[in-house]
């Protein structure tokens, strides 16, 4: 075959792999830092931060339909709007079709969930007690990136049986659910309430075409930019909208093959993967490297981001499995052996994705960024790479 033929079938083989995502996402995120660090620096910070793109009237109603935002905050409060667009359905699916749907197979990861949230917020909470302002942090490690975590294990192929990605799933889509009430209740600034309250009205529709089995995606995606719009404008951060539009459309349609919640998630998941992901980890990982030392570790909100993800985030998913296990309350996941488990735990250290979008909410001044890009870039890559080690070494390949 020419090598055009060879380029074409590398990147179709590339774009097919399980790991691919995880790949792209550190491959941008890298071209970041190295960006961040050229004299690239400033055209990067102006791109982001210094160009606006804007929508609506700006004079009717009081600008009540304008909205106007840089590049930066478009990835963040729109694309990744989508993206949690694309969690949401995820999560409903579980919950209705797969994983979650039962009551016994959903209680040992809810328990470790919950455990890997705990555990991270303490260790961060105790080092930064001394100040309120770094205090607000304290949610930044609590989150796990599904994509990068998946990734990683995708990597090792059958080393890992069934069982265990689904566990890792499952508990990494909860550890979602927590994140995203997390953000609702913590992240959001100065309620705007007569603006939420009309948000009400397309939730309202949503709600009716989902009793009506409407099998159509064009109303729920139209209503839910009606949604993204005001919620956006209420105060409430409007990734949210993204969820409750997803948590609103049917998984089952009556005399439908495949439902518009599973065309959805199907239709976006290479959207949101190969490009949504990958511009956040490119707009969000920049950090200057200038001054970094070995002290920059040992500062409070790098530390407490570093040690959460990766030692808060074992602790809390393996002690509390191995509790839920051994009191007998859940069995242990078929086919798995605890060193396998272990790894488990250790790959929801993985934050990246989640625990920067958190940390631009808790940290809105630029000062603090540095400390929280680089405390999760050390927590994800140590958690991955000690996974990585500790699985493969230990698990015989199929």
């Amino acid at each position: 075959p020419s090598i055009g033929r060879k380029i074409v079938d590398a990147t179709r083989y590339f774009f097919q792999m399980e790991a691919a995502g995880g790949i792209l996402l550190v491959v941008a995120s890298f071209l970041a830092i190295f960006i961040a660090n050229s004299p690239l620096r400033g055209a990067y910070d102006h791109f982001l931060n210094e160009l606006h793109f804007n929508i609506g009237p700006r004079n009717f109603a009081e600008g009540a339909f304008y909205i106007d935002k840089s590049i930066l905050h478009w990835i963040n409060d729109g694309l990744m709007a989508v993206f949690f667009f694309l969690v949401g359905l995820e999560i409903k699916r579980e919950l209705t079709i797969g994983a979650l749907s039962n009551r016994a197979s959903a209680i040992l990861p809810v328990i470790a969930a919950i455990g890997g949230m705990i555990v991270p917020a303490v260790i961060y909470a105790v080092l930064n007690k001394s100040n309120p302002e770094t205090l607000g942090g304290w949610a930044i490690p609590c989150a796990t990136d599904i994509a990068f975590a998946l990734g990683v294990m995708s990597l090792l192929g059958d080393r890992v049986p069934l069982s265990a990605k689904i566990l890792l799933t499952a508990i990494a889509i909860i550890d979602d659910l927590g994140a995203i009430l997390i953000i609702a209740l913590f992240y959001s600034d100065g309620l705007h309430i007569y603006v939420l309250l009309g948000a009400l009205l397309p939730i309202a529709g949503l709600i009716f075409l989902n009793k009506m089995n409407v099998g159509r995606r064009l109303p729920y995606i139209l209503l839910g930019i009606v949604l993204w719009a005001l919620v956006l404008k209420s105060g409430v951060h409007a990734t949210m909208a993204g969820v409750l539009t997803a948590l609103l459309i049917p998984v089952k349609v009556p005399n439908e093959k495949r439902s518009p919640a599973v065309r959805l998630e199907h239709d976006l998941h290479p959207w949101v993967v190969f490009l949504i992901l990958p511009l956040f980890g490119f707009a969000n990982a920049g950090v200057p490297l200038t001054g970094i030392g070995l002290q920059s570790f040992m500062e409070p909100v790098t530390l407490g981001i570093t040690l959460g993800l990766f030692v808060g985030k074992q602790l809390g998913i393996f002690g509390a499995m191995s509790l839920a296990i051994k009191s007998g309350l859940c069995p242990k996941p078929d086919g798995t052996h605890w060193r396998q488990l272990y790894g488990v735990s250790l790959l929801c250290g993985i934050g990246f994705t989640m625990s920067l979008f958190i940390g631009g909410l808790a940290f809105k001044a630029g000062e603090m960024q540095a400390s929280v890009r680089l405390g999760v870039l050390a927590g994800s890559l140590i958690s991955a790479a000690a996974a990585y080690i500790l699985i493969r070494s230990t698990s015989k390949k199929g």
